[in-house]
Order: C-alpha cells, then sequence, then structure tokens
C-alpha cells in the first residue's frame, strides 16, 4: 500500500499540508511488515557540502519507524532514538529507508530503521523506544495541532 502525503497533514515529513515539509512517500509492505520510502534528497537538506544533515537522518529514521504503527493501527509517540551514522549520506542520489518492529511489550515498541544507498550499502542506521498512547489522548492532540497552525496564521 502506498502512503502519499495527504492534504490535511501538517507532518514536516509525511504530510501534504506542510509548505516547507518533505512531501515524502512510504510504502507499507503488509507481508514483510515493513515500512520503506524512496526518494532523493537535494542540497536544502544538506550538512556539509554534498551531504545530507545528520539531523535530516534523525529525522526520516524516526518518521519511518514510527509509521510501523500503521501495521497494528496503534499510536505510538518515540521515547528513545538512537541513530549510527555508519557513513557520509549523499544528497542528490538514490536512497531508500525503511524501518520495521523488533519487540512488544505492553505499550512498549521496539524499532529499526535503516538508510541505504542505491546499491544497498547501510548508510544510517536508528534503533527507537516507542510507547503507545489511547486513541483519544491522540485524536486530542491532533485537534490542538489544526487549532494552533490555523491560529497562527492570525497573529
Amino acid at each position: 500500500m502506498l502512503l502519499e502525503p495527504k492534504p490535511d497533514n501538517f507532518c514536516f515529513v509525511c504530510g501534504g499540508g506542510n509548505a516547507r515539509g518533505m512531501h515524502l512517500t512510504f510504502e507499507q509492505d503488509e507481508e514483510a511488515k515493513r515500512i520503506r520510502g524512496s526518494f532523493r534528497l537535494q542540497s536544502e537538506y544538506q550538512g556539509g557540502a554534498g551531504f545530507v544533515h545528520g539531523g535530516i537522518i534523525a529525522t526520516l529514521l524516526d518518521e519511518v519507524m514510527a509509521k510501523v504503527s500503521r501495521f497494528e493501527q496503534d499510536h505510538a509517540v518515540t521515547a528513545k532514538l538512537n541513530v549510527e551514522y555508519l557513513r557520509p549520506v549523499p544528497t542528490n542520489a538514490d536512497l531508500t529507508v525503511e524501518g520495521w518492529e523488533t519487540e512488544r511489550k505492553g505499550r512498549d515498541r521496539f524499532r529499526q530503521g535503516e538508510i541505504r544507498n542505491a546499491a544497498g550499502v547501510v548508510l544510517a542506521r536508528g534503533t527507537a523506544h516507542f510507547v503507545e498512547i489511547g486513541r483519544e489522548r491522540f485524536q486530542e492532540s491532533v485537534r490542538e495541532s489544526a487549532r494552533g497552525i490555523a491560529g497562527a496564521g492570525k497573529a
């Protein structure tokens, strides 16, 4: 299943409603229980000349691991994120990011993610601990965010 940016989603990475966002598309692989994205990041996301900024690398890994919640249709937020920067991630190059779950314990979700180049070499790896939050609490945070975005233009 293809997960395309939606105009009412203001997420910096995957939303279509954020004018400054990345507007990235992901794929939900039901059989393998993995989330994948393939794209090229342009120079506006660089840190050092020709390489993706480390914060953007962490953001991509966080996003792909967060999307793993779609398989169980739960809502989990990042509690801890660890990133290993193994090799420089070049801008203007074909990249693949992939995330999957490794363990569940009560409300705790443990996940891994990788960023690879076109040759399949792992450039960065992430591990994360997510905590499931209730659907009502999640929906209220979505409503609060929407109110904040709507009110931001009135200043």
